[in-house]
């Protein structure tokens, strides 16, 4: 069967756990990782799984530029803001796992199909992932509602440098995807690094405020968003909720990863790999199709 080639921008622990996802994928194939040190222990996985590796990161794309169809961006926002030109230039299609924020903002189970005409598409946060399907059912049921606030809770040890490094742009590109996705007048996101021993999950707790809530419908429509979710991140789940009191309403979400190099309790990381996938899934299957390819039903 035909499959689309790929390359991964950063071999640290969200690249790793992305290469290890695509080596189950029956549309992916690994052609290239790539960073800046050749003795990260990502590398070393990924040479002993036979993928082609270098440390000249986005440079040995520059020098090898058919070697991928899509590129998958798993740095940091400061260097994606670099990396984006450049694989435009080369005509990539550019999965952005940073909050960058420079390609058309991407929820797989709410707008999929117009960001696959997009050349450059940007997962928001893990966050943004976990909290604006649930926020978009609030504002469905209840678009009268003009402030939701968001507040997730993940183990500082799912925290890595690139997570630490880009908390201002995860807590203003949260936020602004909340509203740009429901619609809500305004958005509030805070992130907390959660030291307990052993590892918390990631929790996700949202604030809405409104009067006499239809909590039938509410979970109705929210129920049918988690399953949808599921079918790409079988971890996600609603915990409390939605409960109503004093005028405001909650809903709690919880994301437990599949622990394929991340552990089970970094979903807040595991959540963003798993629509990275299903982005990337979705753009080699038309792709495929366009072309005439062979594709295992």
């Amino acid at each position: 069967m035909d499959k689309v080639k790929v390359a991964i921008l950063g071999t640290g622990n969200v690249g790793t756990d992305l290469l290890i996802k695509i080596q189950r994928s029956k549309l992916l194939q690994c052609a290239l990782f790539v960073g800046h040190n050749r003795y990260s222990r990502g590398i070393k996985i990924a040479d002993s799984m036979g993928v082609p590796t270098s440390d000249a990161s986005i440079q040995e794309i520059i020098d090898n530029p058919s070697c991928c169809d899509i590129v998958f961006d798993a740095t940091s926002a400061k260097f994606h803001l670099k990396h984006a030109p450049v694989l435009k230039k080369l005509g990539k299609f550019a999965i952005d796992l940073t909050p960058a924020r420079v390609g058309k903002m991407c929820i797989p189970v709410l707008n999929i199909k117009e960001c696959l005409s997009e050349k450059n598409v940007n997962l928001i946060t893990c966050g943004g992932q976990a909290v604006v399907p649930i926020a978009y059912c609030l504002m469905k049921v209840h678009p009268e509602i003009e402030y939701i606030e968001v507040v997730a809770s993940i183990s500082s040890k799912s925290a890595g440098p690139g997570t630490r490094m880009n908390i201002d742009e995860f807590t203003q590109v949260t936020g602004d995807a909340i509203e740009q996705f429901t619609g809500v007048k305004k958005a509030k996101a805070i992130i907390v690094l959660n030291p307990a021993e052993p590892p918390v999950l990631m929790h996700n707790t949202i604030y809405a405020k409104v009067s006499d809530p239809n909590l039938v419908e509410l979970e109705r429509e929210i129920s049918s968003m988690v399953k949808r979710i599921q079918e790409y991140v079988p971890g996600y789940r609603i915990t409390l909720g939605p409960v109503a009191e004093n005028g405001r309403l909650t809903t709690m979400i919880e994301a437990v990863g599949v622990g394929d190099y991340l552990p089970k309790y970094s979903g807040n990381l595991d959540i963003i790999t798993c629509a990275a996938v299903k982005v990337a899934e979705e753009f080699a299957l038309k792709k495929l199709i366009k072309e005439g390819s062979s594709i295992d039903a």
